[in-house]
């Protein structure tokens, strides 16, 4: 009986790692933030938790229904969506901003362009500049009933560009205003710690990121022997969030090694850019966009010669 054989050039590789293993990953990695963010702010956080991935679900499984795919929601990618975009919301944000954003993330980011592995620009992060342009009056507003502390007025970014000094153990214990998960670095170093244990993200995207972003500060932001200032920029504004957890992004960040350095490096410039000449401080998502439109020409210029050949 005849047989079909797949034949392939090496090098032949085999995992047991799955994509929705991968995303359970991210998923557990994610809960310390997120438990912290709904204890912080009460029940209005656990709402805009619950509703995003629900609507993810929901968007993904209707679009895939009407146009006669296969179901993709196993793959887990769509909870972790909803969930990312979730922890970037302000707390007290009415509940429709973010189920528009999460349909905006599924279904114009993400399966538009083919689903999971198709889409060039993080879906969740697209959702909430979304969300941010459409919206900007609720996306900056981080007042909560539970904040009762002196930044319930401005998130820790904005004070520190007024000059003020703040409160370094609130910023790393998670006692500030700010998005539901960006809130506490202990508990996103947790998570960060799990995910570089279990081997599902590379190091060297967050790490050059956040070193690049400090040494970009500490050179132009005349503040140098400033030690509150330098380590307020390092601990608030979403950046440990975004360097572990958005900026490592399977699909929408490079894969060969001199290209996740120099993507994390472009990051780390963008947002020192960003914060000491923008008008905004709160630019990580937007700095993660423009470079994910960056990466095919990185991957393009760093990509390995083939063996055999010579470099130009």
């Amino acid at each position: 009986m005849e047989q079909n054989i797949n034949v392939q050039s090496s090098p032949h590789i085999r995992d047991g790692i799955t994509t929705n293993l991968i995303m359970l990953d991210v998923i557990i990695a994610l809960l310390p933030a997120t438990i912290w963010g709904i204890l912080r702010f009460g029940i209005n956080a656990l709402i805009v938790v619950v509703v995003s991935i629900i609507t993810a679900i929901f968007s993904e499984t209707i679009f895939n229904i009407i146009l006669k795919r296969q179901n993709t929601i196993n793959d887990l990618s769509c909870i972790v969506t909803g969930l990312i975009l979730a922890l970037n919301m302000p707390p007290n944000i009415p509940i429709f901003i973010p189920i528009v954003g999460v349909i905006f993330a599924i279904v114009v980011a993400k399966m538009l362009f083919g689903g999971l592995g198709q889409n060039f620009i993080n879906p969740a992060l697209a959702g909430r500049c979304f969300c941010h342009i459409s919206f900007a009056a609720f996306m900056n507003n981080f007042t909560s009933e539970m904040s009762v502390d002196v930044y319930t007025s401005a998130t820790p970014l904005a004070i520190l560009k007024e000059g003020q000094e703040i409160n370094l153990l609130d910023l790393i214990f998670g006692y500030i205003p700010g998005t539901i998960g960006e809130i506490s670095v202990v508990c996103l170093l947790l998570g960060a710690i799990y995910l570089i244990a279990k081997k599902v993200i590379d190091i060297k995207i967050p790490i050059t990121y956040i070193v690049t972003c400090i040494v970009f500060i500490m050179l132009f932001s005349n503040k140098t022997t400033n030690t509150n200032y330098i380590l307020g920029e390092l601990f608030s504004g979403g950046l440990i969030f975004g360097a572990f957890f958005m900026a490592t992004d399977y699909v929408t960040a490079p894969i060969t090694p001199l290209g996740k350095i120099l993507y994390g490096i472009l990051l780390g410039v963008l947002t020192g850019i960003f914060r000491l000449y923008g008008k905004t401080t709160e630019s990580i998502s937007y700095v993660i966009l423009i470079s994910n439109l960056l990466v095919p020409l990185i991957e393009s210029l760093t990509i390995p010669n083939a063996f055999g050949r010579e470099g130009k």
